[in-house]
């Protein structure tokens, strides 16, 4: 597997070194280009601080950028499923199409014959960069990230490994979803990879990102962008399930597009790795679309999970409904920090946001930062979050009839969860979800 020469591994990255390295790669025009630009970009732009609203309660300075060994693109030959992979997809329903990415390469790939025969594409981000090449820059090259994400964002293009690309032409309902694993196992290194999902109108698509590692000696990072876009009429499901070991810091930078009346549904799950961080946007462009965000996450000893969220609504007439909650315990923190933003001529608007975080120890920490920015003057608006311990009645009930404290505190928290569950419509993706977290808290 190729990586970056040892110049690049030092704390103060060179571009010449980069410009060098990256020009030796066999890849297409486009993807150099845009990797070229995002380096520059990058090095160009300075960390984010704690000074910084966006980033007050998770330090970027404690993460060693710098002495990680980044994976770039091979040409390694295609590999069967693992036994791991195997084994998931076993308990987990029907899929439409199975993409494994390792270390950040393009592992394995492929599509049912029934759903590719519908027109449907699923193909590597190297390959789109070939055969749909204006789509690939429209969708997720000219995406432009908000101040606080754009430093990372800049560094996941300039040290993009590999990702996949999910086309869903006009009409057609894909019967089950892309299940797509996302698999570390070299400690020490920095990964980047990319899902780019884009559904044409009255289109059906659901897919699964599923972030997979063994608990690591070395600090590893994973990087991580989404760019998933709807036209009109149709209808997107998009679940991200972060169940990395520990060792493994994860940044995801999600960017979702809603056409005229389509509807998007992103769900994201983080139980697994030492710190994640989510940066999600939906963007309301055509008038009576529909975006519901869901999130929860569990975290246990010193985890740290942070969400940023915005709800964009730019088109009238439109609707956003966001629920995001958080268990945690021992010595956990989590930050919720969402943000409603309703354009001028926005009129209209339906928007809701909601966050709800359930402690189960005095160690644990949780902030909440919900806001609104509002232009429009005829729309409905509303916004909440809770902080609170669990409730002891529940606990000594639960107890009294036979389980332990911790046995308990399981039960509940897998019943504080059953809202958010219970709003995924696939049913596939909802028995993924719903076994993953059984398998983090233990029931």
């Amino acid at each position: 597997m190729s990586t970056m020469t040892a110049g690049l591994a030092e704390s103060t990255l060179a571009s010449a070194d980069f410009r060098a390295f990256a020009g030796g790669l066999s890849e297409p025009a486009g993807i150099a280009e845009v990797r070229a630009a995002a380096w520059e970009r990058y090095v160009a732009l300075p960390w984010p601080t704690k000074k910084s609203e966006e980033w007050r309660y998770t330090d970027l300075s404690k993460v060693g950028f710098g002495a990680l060994t980044p994976t770039l693109p091979t040409s390694a030959p295609e590999e069967p499923l693992s036994a791991e992979v195997h084994a998931v997809l076993a308990r987990s329903g029907d899929r439409a199409g199975i993409v494994v990415l390792r270390d950040g390469q393009v592992a394995h790939l492929e599509l049912a014959p029934e759903v590719a025969r519908a027109g449907v594409v699923l193909c590597s981000i190297r390959d789109a960069a070939v055969e749909h090449a204006e789509l690939l820059r429209r969708t997720m090259f000219d995406a432009r990230p908000g101040p606080a994400e754009e430093k990372l964002w800049s560094l996941h293009l300039a040290l993009l490994g590999g990702g996949y690309f999910l086309y869903v032409p006009r009409g057609v309902r894909m019967p089950a979803p892309v299940h797509a694993f996302h698999i570390v196992e070299r400690e020490g290194t920095i990964s980047s990879t990319h899902s780019l999902v884009y559904s044409e109108t009255s289109a059906r698509a659901a897919v699964i990102d599923e972030f997979l590692s063994d608990d690591l000696g070395a600090e590893t990072v994973s990087l991580h962008g989404a760019t998933v876009s709807g036209e009109a009429d149709s209808a997107i499901e998009y679940v991200a399930l972060q169940r990395y070991g520990r060792g493994v810091k994860h940044f995801s930078t999600q960017h979702i597009v809603a056409g005229r009346d389509s509807r998007v549904v992103t769900f994201n799950v983080a139980l697994g790795g030492d710190l994640s961080r989510a940066d999600v946007t939906s963007r309301l462009a055509g008038p009576g679309s529909d975006s519901e965000m869901l999130a929860l996450w569990f975290g246990d000893a010193n985890q740290h999970f942070d969400h940023h969220t915005l709800q964009h609504h730019a088109a009238p007439h439109a609707r956003s409904d966001l629920l995001f909650k958080g268990a945690l315990t021992d010595k956990a923190s989590s930050v919720f920090r969402g943000l409603i933003r309703v354009d001028k001529g926005a009129q209209l608007t339906d928007a809701y946001q909601t966050n709800r975080n359930l402690l189960l120890s005095d160690g644990a920490h949780a902030s909440a930062l919900p806001n609104l920015e509002i232009e429009a003057d005829d729309v409905r608006c509303s916004h909440g979050a809770t902080i609170g311990q669990v409730e002891h009645e529940q606990l000594f009930y639960l107890m009294t009839r036979g389980l332990t404290r911790r046995q308990a505190e399981r039960l509940l928290v897998f019943g504080f969860f059953d809202e958010v569950l219970g709003r995924l419509p696939m049913e596939g993706v909802r028995v993924r979800v719903r076994e993953a977290i059984e398998e983090k808290i233990g029931l």
